[in-house]
């Protein structure tokens, strides 16, 4: 089996098609490590006019895999020089080893086209055991995790869990170690 040719393509919600194309993705599709696990077509609109998913400090792009759609990714923060990022594939693109070759073109596309990015940031639930696998297979360092920081619906809150890829690192290939760790027993 080959891998998936995938593709960033950039997002303009003051295009008519392409806002059409983000509310009925977001709208279509569950997700269920996300905070709002089914947007609502209201909520996504809402979002768009809020300048969420676009401006200086935020951009968005169609994830497509052998030119078909089948994701977004939001970077949030961009005017920081440390985006956050938010992948979200379509539940039938799921489980088709996607993930990994969309994170790489992620972290290839922003350090390529934002030369003021120095690093990028992820946070996911601690149960979202494929997509932490995905970052770490992508040379991702986990940096935190935050005891029932996520908020779930209808359920107590869980762990957020925040992982960091730096500019250098993925250049290289390699990963930058941490310094100065503290450790109280020590």
């Amino acid at each position: 089996m080959t891998a998936p040719s995938v593709a960033l393509l950039p997002v303009d919600l003051a295009h008519p098609v392409d806002r059409s194309w983000l509310v009925t993705f977001l709208t279509t599709n569950r997700f269920p490590f996300h905070v709002t696990s089914a947007p609502t077509h209201d909520g996504v609109e809402r979002r768009v006019a809020d300048g969420d998913f676009s401006g200086p400090a935020h951009a968005l792009f169609r994830v497509e895999a052998d030119g078909a759609a089948v994701g977004m990714v939001a970077l949030d923060d961009l005017d920081d020089g440390a985006p956050l990022i938010d992948v979200r594939l379509a539940e039938r693109a799921r489980g088709q080893g996607l993930g990994v070759p969309v994170v790489r073109v992620l972290a290839g596309t922003v350090f390529a086209g934002y030369p003021d990015v120095g690093r990028l940031e992820a946070q996911t639930r601690d149960d979202n055991v494929a997509m932490r696998k995905v970052l770490v297979r992508c040379g991702w360092v986990q940096e935190a995790q935050h005891r029932r920081a996520w908020p779930v619906e209808g359920a107590a809150p869980r762990d957020s869990v925040a992982y960091g890829l730096l500019r250098e690192d993925h250049r290289s290939g390699r990963v930058t170690p941490f310094y100065g760790r503290f450790d109280a027993g020590e």
